[in-house]
């Protein structure tokens, strides 16, 4: 009789602890899946964040590429603005040259004292001017233009390496959101691996 009550008691004290333990294995459970959801918002949002560096890296290496053409015609632009002012200043010296034979000329019509020749000569000396006049404002036009190309190139090659110091960000903030993803990835994997255990100990129960 005695070793039947014992029996009893011992597996109402089973039922009790079994029935206290359920209600905290239910709970674990609860939590665990609560974590394994907010890890997988997570590791998705790491990839959309990923994504998104990705394409801010090849926007940024487009600007790049853009910056380097537009420095190159830049430099062609440049290179032709002084073939410009050298044959400008070529023309400017001959003419220096024409304007002052035409001044010889001119003394010596006035010498003669030849009225057609110094009407000619005339002339020619006004020519001669009129041509100077016009290569030294062309001149200076081409050196206004060439200084316009200068300022367009400096520019564009503070652009240039703006845009590679933003690529350079944007690949660092690409690798920290890929460190980032792989670290929630192992944290999901952890939870469900918990959640795995959790389950199949309140099964078990």
């Amino acid at each position: 009789m005695r070793t039947r009550i014992g029996w009893t008691i011992g597996a109402a004290c089973v039922i009790v602890t079994a029935l206290a333990i359920l209600p905290a294995l239910g709970q674990d459970v609860r939590s665990e899946r609560r974590d394994v959801r907010q890890d997988r918002r997570d590791r998705g949002q790491d990839t959309r964040d990923v994504r998104g560096d990705r394409r801010d890296v090849r926007q940024d290496t487009r600007d790049i590429r853009g910056d380097r053409q537009e420095i190159r015609q830049d430099n062609r632009e440049i290179r032709g603005d002084k073939q410009d002012i050298t044959k400008d200043d070529r023309e400017i010296r001959k003419d220096h040259k024409d304007l002052e034979a035409s001044r010889q000329q001119l003394r010596a019509a006035y010498k003669s004292g030849d009225s057609a020749a110094i009407k000619a000569a005339r002339e020619s000396y006004q020519k001669s001017r009129s041509e100077l006049r016009g290569d030294q404002k062309e001149r200076r036009q081409d050196g206004r233009q060439l200084n316009h190309d200068r300022q367009d190139r400096s520019a564009d090659i503070h652009d240039l390496r703006r845009d590679k110091q933003e690529r350079r960000a944007d690949a660092r903030e690409l690798g920290e959101d890929k460190a980032e993803r792989r670290d929630d990835a192992r944290d999901l994997r952890q939870d469900r691996r918990q959640l795995h255990g959790d389950v199949s100990a309140r099964r078990a129960k």
